[in-house]
This record gives structure tokens, sequence and C-alpha cells, in this order.
């Protein structure tokens, strides 16, 4: 192999030469790993070599030590830890760390993150601990390109998102810090040093805690970055307000003394740069400020609510700054770019996410500004002064109470409607955005006999009028559609009279021969929220509006045959999957009174599967579509189920199509619903496919809950009938119980899976439970009790508990204790943290009245097994074949 002319076909724009490249440097380290990293590290080192080639050698080094997926790096990881010679890891590392000296910037800084690959795999096995020493000293005795290489190493190991490394680096604070302040102070001279410095001070921000905590470091810190932000180099700048956002969010209650007598004359400053990076992270600032004192006060909210004295410091940064700081956002959110696209984030974009902020954090001081802005601009002669008005309105409806927020709406409401007739597409936007953020959060303040019907005209006009206006017009019209549905099964509600007339509206719209893509999927999107929202009145136009939407469905099957690119598929898919979720919804509000169309929906839904691949969309809203017409028909489902089988098989057993998977889940879960034991000749199929999945490795984590639920599910259709895999089940349930999150260091998401896992398991006993006692057959209940119980007293001692998590869990309780009513377990109900757990869900306001409502339920049961007579334990005889053992037998004793 001519390694030389492979590296360079890495970097070829040919994607096929690309690939080729690729796959011999695979071959070639696949075949002699040692050899490979040898011959790579010569190239890397070679200072006669082009650079790309080098910088090309780098990153193949690099990649061979990185992964995405958790068990490839590990793995990857464990073969340069365990199965190297350490002659060769020493040389190819040595060979590294000398190109940090080389002045061919490109291979320098390869280098580095070839460093920072194997800095993540050594440093947490206190492995090459002359790494860091190497790296202070380059900074401070280097050449200006060695620096500047030797920071970007250090930002590389820093920004790593490895656990085990970010531990590690806590221990290495001092080294890292002198290095970085080092470079970053204004001596330096080299502007590329001070901005790869300042960039790697902010990745290390989080592991100089201890640093931060000594205040004659923290001052010192904090006067390098302030200093940074008045530097000539933009890039510099940039590095500098990243840093004070990290250093915000990190170390916000160290930060009063700062914003004093620096911080807040300096961002403000940097919110007026005509730099609109600088400007952009200046916003951001304030950003991070609103964003922390908001979590304060929700984390004070619940210390309070839990009795705690214990409060976060709360310096109200943004309260003080209100009167400086706001006016500056408006001003910033009149910078608007007319030809900006939608995804474009820039400074006025920034200002409007940062006031929106900020009317969360200050609430009822967010007004006077605001009013003060409004009154001079919203009739103003200049568009980017109207469009900042109206959008100031729309950003701070989260903000004030509803007591000012309520008066203030009815004021400018109007004015805000007559605003959608602007001559400026950009202000009518924003109008019909406002007036959406209005109903989402404010619709008591809109009149529904007068104002009602001016919104939604005023609303349709601006979705015809342009496509651009389409997705701010939408969103309105669903926000008020959703807030004024009134009670579900309502005869009428305020939407009534404008039902009709609305639905021909937006069938008009989704005809246009100018709509776009995106206005017809708008369109049928608001249609949907409509008919989910008709009031029952309103259902004989729901029907009608059936027959359109299949029609229209139909029409779609030979456009198959005149697909000719990628464009006219996507088109075709888009079309067909905003078509059924439609009917989707139609379904879903006329429920049993879908039956005389039902015949029709299927017909259509099962050919629509027949021509679409598992890889388009669109299998996955009608398998939605179809749940729902089971859950409507009930039994009645039961003639669809032998053509939908295979469908229903083949999207289970796809586990190389996740999404489709998890959807194929639900169904089966909604068929166990609706169809109750019709479903049992399915069960051995579907426990099958379930039971696979579960030990799938291809599918990930998030699966498990869901299948732990439909094992519930399936045994509340079939009942006692479920006995027949309630060994294998149960197994699986223990096992899963035995997930825990660590106590230290555990991350959100496993947190997260951790408690969305029990819920599962809860659901799965809950169910598993009702149906033996259906079925008469408590009895094979018994080996789980105990398991069961241990489950629950983790559970109730734990912290991170959800409102479902905690229903299901009094759910189980509850239905144990009815499967037993004789007693027979009531020892398992008498331990105080039984009745605690009970009490403390009931007593919770700030659980949903079902869950609590169940919490009552349970200890009602509760008591009821208190009463009984204490039962007597022996042990037990004979364990059912396969089953674990539950230990105790109770039984009643006479003069108990």
């Amino acid at each position: 192999m001519d390694v030389n002319q492979v590296l360079q076909g890495t970097l070829s724009g040919d994607a096929n030469i690309r690939s080729a490249a690729e796959q011999q440097l695979s071959q070639a380290a696949d075949a002699d790993f040692p050899g490979y990293l040898t011959t790579l590290a010569g190239e890397l080192g070679n200072e006669q070599a082009d650079s790309a080639v080098r910088q090309a050698a780098a990153l193949a080094l690099k990649n061979a030590f990185t992964a995405r997926d958790y068990s490839r790096l590990r793995e990857v990881q464990t073969r340069w830890l365990q199965h190297l010679d350490p002659q060769i890891k020493q040389g190819v590392k040595g060979v590294a760390l000398k190109t940090l000296s080389t002045n061919d910037s490109r291979a320098s800084q390869a280098a580095a993150q070839f460093i920072a690959s194997i800095a993540a795999i050594e440093i947490p096995h206190n492995q090459w601990e002359e790494l860091m020493p190497t790296l202070v000293q380059s900074v401070g005795e280097g050449t200006d390109s060695q620096k500047s290489a030797s920071l970007v190493a250090i930002g590389y190991i820093c920004d790593s998102d490895d656990e085990d490394l970010r531990r590690a680096l806590s221990g290495h604070s001092n080294a890292i810090l002198t290095a970085v302040v080092q470079g970053a102070r204004k001596e330096e001279t080299n502007n590329d040093v001070r901005q790869h410095a300042i960039t790697a001070l902010g990745d290390s921000l989080e592991f100089v805690r201890s640093n931060f905590e000594n205040e004659g470091e923290r001052n010192y810190i904090m006067q390098v970055i302030c200093e940074a932000t008045q530097a000539q180099d933009e890039r510099i700048q940039q590095g500098a307000y990243g840093c004070l956002n990290r250093i915000m969010g990190l170390y916000y209650d160290k930060m009063r003394f700062y914003m004093e007598k620096a911080l807040f004359g300096l961002t403000i400053q940097g919110m007026k740069s005509d730099e609109e990076d600088v400007a952009k992270l200046a916003i951001e600032f304030w950003c991070t400020v609103c964003e922390e004192e908001c979590s304060i006060e929700d984390d004070n909210l619940q210390s309070r609510a839990e009795g705690s004295t214990e409060l976060r410091e709360h310096h109200n940064f943004a309260r003080i700054a209100t009167q400086e700081v706001v006016p500056v956002l408006l001003e910033l959110m009149a910078k608007q770019d007319e030809d900006a696209t939608d995804d474009e984030y820039n400074v006025s974009r920034a200002a409007y996410q940062c006031l929106t902020l900020y009317s969360q954090a200050v609430q009822n001081s967010i007004v006077p500004p605001i009013i003060v802005f409004l009154e001079k601009y919203f009739r103003s002669d200049d568009w980017h002064y109207r469009d900042a008005a109206v959008s100031a309105f729309g950003a701070i409806m989260e903000g004030p109470d509803d007591k000012t927020l309520e008066p203030l709406v009815k004021q400018a409401l109007p004015l805000l409607i007559g605003t959608m007739s602007d001559s400026s597409l950009h202000v009518k936007d924003s109008a019909a955005y406002a007036l959406g953020r209005v109903c989402d959060v404010c619709s008591d303040a809109i009149e529904p006999t007068t104002q009602l019907e001016q919104m939604i005209s005023a609303l349709f006009a601006g979705l015809t009028s342009h496509p651009k206006m389409a997705g701010s017009c939408c969103w309105a019209l669903m926000n008020l559609a959703d807030r004024f549905a009134g009670e579900p099964g309502s005869q009428e509600n305020p939407l009534s009279p404008h039902f009709k007339n609305s639905i021909h509206a937006l069938l008009q719209v989704t005809e246009r021969p100018d709509a776009d893509n995106n206005l017809r999927t708008a369109a049928y999107e608001v249609l949907s929220t409509f008919v989910l929202n008709a009031a029952n009145e309103s259902l004989q136009a729901v029907a009608s509006l059936t027959e359109i939407i299949l029609q229209r469905l139909d029409q779609t099957i030979p456009m198959q045959q005149q697909v000719v690119s990628v464009e006219d598929k996507l088109s075709l898919e888009e079309m067909q999957t905003s078509l059924t979720s439609v009917v989707m919804a139609i379904i879903q509000r006329l429920e049993e009174k879908i039956e005389p169309q039902a015949d029709r929906i299927m017909a259509l839904m099962l050919q629509l599967l027949g021509m679409n691949s598992d890889k388009s969309s669109v299998p996955d809203i009608i398998f939605a579509a179809i749940g729902a017409l089971a859950n409507a028909l009930e039994g009645g489902f039961q003639r669809y189920m032998e053509p939908f089988m295979p469908f229903l098989f083949n999207a289970l057993g796809n586990q190389d199509e996740p999404g489709l998977c998890a959807m194929a889940i639900g169904l089966v879960s909604d068929f166990s619903r609706a169809l109750g034991d019709k479903i049992q000749p399915q069960c051995d199929a579907f426990m099958n496919y379930l039971l696979n999945n579960l030990r799938s490795m291809t599918l990930g984590n998030q699966f498990k809950p869901a299948i732990l639920q439909c094992f519930g599910d399936i045994a509340q259709a079939i009942g006692g009938h479920f006995e027949t895999y309630l060994s294998v089940v149960a197994q699986v349930l223990q096992q899963a119980a035995n997930i825990n999150a660590p106590q230290e260091q555990a991350s959100i998401d496993m947190i997260e899976y951790v408690m969305s896992l029990r819920e599962g398991i809860m659901d799965a006993w809950g169910g598993i439970v009702q149906a033996m006692k259906a079925g008469n057959k408590s009895n094979v209940l018994i080996p789980y009790i105990e398991p069961i119980f241990a489950l629950l007293h983790s559970i109730a001692g734990e912290h991170n508990r959800s409102d479902s998590l905690l229903r299901s869990s009094m759910g189980v309780i509850g239905d144990i204790s009815d499967a037993f009513p004789s007693g027979e377990y009531s020892n398992f109900f008498r331990p105080d943290w039984v009745t605690q757990f009970a009490r403390d869900v009931r007593a919770n306001k700030e659980l949903s009245d079902r869950t609590r409502d169940t919490a009552r339920w349970a200890r009602e049961q509760i008591k009821l097994q208190m009463g009984k007579p204490h039962p007597i334990y022996y042990p037990l005889a004979a364990t059912p074949r396969g089953q674990p053992s539950g230990g105790l037998v109770c039984l009643p004793t006479s003069h108990d």
C-alpha cells in the first residue's frame, strides 16, 4: 500500500476515491494494527511530507481510537490499553507531541486531535503523566505555532463528553489553568495563541472549580477574560464572551461582585458591537442569566414546597438590569435582515429569544419598557421598527401574570389583528405569530363573540396571501382551535359558528395551484386540529369531510406510477402522510360513528402499506391511524386482523427501522386494549417478537419500557391465559428491576431511562396482577409478591419519580390487595414505608388528580389489608417450574 497516495485519497472530493481509500486504511489496520499505527505516525512526523497528507495521517490515527457507538468506543480504547506494545504506543505519542512544534499548522492542529483521543483513554487510568506538564511547558516556552497547537490540544481534551475523562481532568486543573491563562493574557502578542487560549479556557471551566473557589485565582481568571472582551481581534472577543456565558452558568453564585464591577457594562457594550458574532454572544450572556435565574426560582419553589430552608442564592441580575438591557434588546430586534432564511440565527433573532427569556425571568417588570417601545414604534414608518414592536408583544406573553397581561392584550388585540393587513410581509408574519402566542398563553383576553371571527378571518387571509406566512398563521389557528374547543364532547363551542367555513377555506388552500408542500402540509395540520376540536353539532360536517379526504387519498395511489425523481417521491409521501393524519383525526373525533367508512379506510391503509417501503415516512402514520380505528371499533376491528398481521409482524421484526418498530409495539398495545381476549390467537407471535426486541442489541434502551408496558396490556386483554407467558415475563421484569442509575455522576438521560423502565415494570405487573385475578389464578403470583414489594420499596425511597411512575406504583399496591382480599399477604402491607408512600403521593398537590385518586384508593386497600389477621409464614414447598422463588407462603392463623 502506498500510504501517501491512500492518505491523499481520503481527502478527495470524489466519493468513490475517498471510500476506496478509507477501505484500504481499514484493511491495513485489520491486517497489522501496530504496523498501521507506526506507518501513519511516520507520515505525521515527516516534515518533508505534504501538509494535507500529514493532516490525513493524524485524522486516521484519531479515528482509530474514536467511535460514535459507546460499545465500539470502549472496544477500540481497550485495544490501545491492553493489546499494544508499550514501545509502539510511546513512539506514536512521542511523534504526535513532537508534531505540535512543527511550523505546519494543519499538521500540528490535526496532531492535537489525535493527542486528545489518546488522552481520553490514558488520563482516566492515570497514564501519560507527562502530557499535561509537556503541554504547559510548550505554552510557556515554545514557539508561537507550538503554543497554539498545545492550546488546541488542551481545548480538545477538555471538550470531551467522556465522563471518566471529565472526572479525571479535575486532578489536572492547576496545569490546565496555568497553560490557558498564560496564553489568554493581554500581554500575549500573538492573536492566534491568545484566541486558542481563550477557547481552551472556555472548554476547561468546568474542571477548574477548585481554582474558582479561591477568590484570588478567580479574580485573576475574570480579569483575563474581561480584558479579552476588549481585544481588537474579533475571534478573541467571541471567545471571551463565550467564557462569560459558561461562567455564568457554572458559577452564578460567585458573580455578584463581577456583575457590579464589570460584566454589566461589558455585555451591554458587546451587545452593541458591529461584529454580529460578538453581539450574539453578548446577548446570549443575558439569556444564560435569565435561564439560570428562572432555574433558581423553580428550585427554590420546590424546596419551599418540600419544607426545606436551604434555598439557592438569587441575585436578581436580570431584574436589576431591566431598564438598561431590555431597550438594547428591542433596538437589536429592529436589525432584521430582509433576506435572511428561516433558519438563520442573526442578531435580531438572538435578541427576540433573549427578550422571551427575560420576560420569564422578570415577569411584570418587563411591561414598562415594552409599553414605551410599543407606543413609540407600533405605527412607525420604518417596517423594521413596526416588526420589532409586534414581535416584542408576542415575546413577553409567558412573563407577566394574568392580572397584568390581560388588560394589555385586550388593549393591543385590535391593533394586532389590524397589523395582519400591514404592507410589509415580515410585519404580517410577526403579527400572525404574536396572535398565536396570545391564543396559547392569554386566550381569556379574547372576546369570542366579537374578536374570534376577526382573528380567524385575518389568519386565513394571511394563510392565503403568501407561503412565507403559512407556518405562523397555521400555528396561530391551531392554538386558537385548541383554546376555544370547550369541554370534550360539548354540544357546541365558540368554534362552531365558524367550523364549516374554516374547513372549506382550508380545503381550498390545499387545492391552490401555487400551494407548495409546506403550505399544503400546514393547512392539513390545521384541518386535523379543527376536526379534533369540533363540537358535537359539527360532527355531521366532520363526517362529510371523511368522503373528501378519502377520495383525495385514493387519488394519490395512481401517482405512484408517475414518480420519476426523489423530489416526486418525497412530495407524494408528504401528501399521503398529511391526508392520513386528517383521516386519523376524523376517526378519533367520530369514534364508533366511523363504522360506515371503516371498510374503505382499512382497504386504503392496506393498499398504501403495500406500495410504500419501510423506509418511507408513510407507514408510521398509517399504523397510527389503524391504531385509532381499532380504538374506535374495539371488538369490531377483529375482521381486519388477518389481512393486517403480515404488515404488523414485518414491522415488529424490523429492527433496522426503529421508528416503525416502535409504532408497531404501540399498536400491539392498542389492539390489546381494543380487542380484549379476541387478541389471543396472535399472542404467541406478539410475545416472541416483543421478547426478541427486548434482547436486541440493535434497538436502543428507549424501547424497553414500552415493551414492558405492552406485556401488561396483553395480560389485561387475555386474562388468565397470560399464565403461559408469566414465567418468562416475570424473569424479564425482575432483571429490569435490578437496573439502577449510579448514585453519583448519573446522567440525566440515565436517570430518566431508569425512571421510565420502572414505570414500564409497574405497568406490566399491574396488568398481570389484574389478569390473574380475573382468571381466578391469583395464586400463580405467589413467587413474585416479595420482589414486587422490594421494587416498590426502592421507588418509595427515590428522589426521581415521575407522576406516571407513582400512579403505576399506587395501582400495583392496590391491585395486589384486590387480588388477595383475604389478607394472605397482609404482612407486605404492614411496614410503615408502605403507608407513608401512599400518604406522600396522595398529599402531593403537584401530582395529577388521577395519580392522587389512585393513591387514595391504594391507601384504602392498605387499610383493608392491615385489618386482616397476621399470617404465619411457611417456606414454599415448591415453586412453579422455571419461576424464581418468592421465599414464603402466608397462611392466616385461627387465633389471630
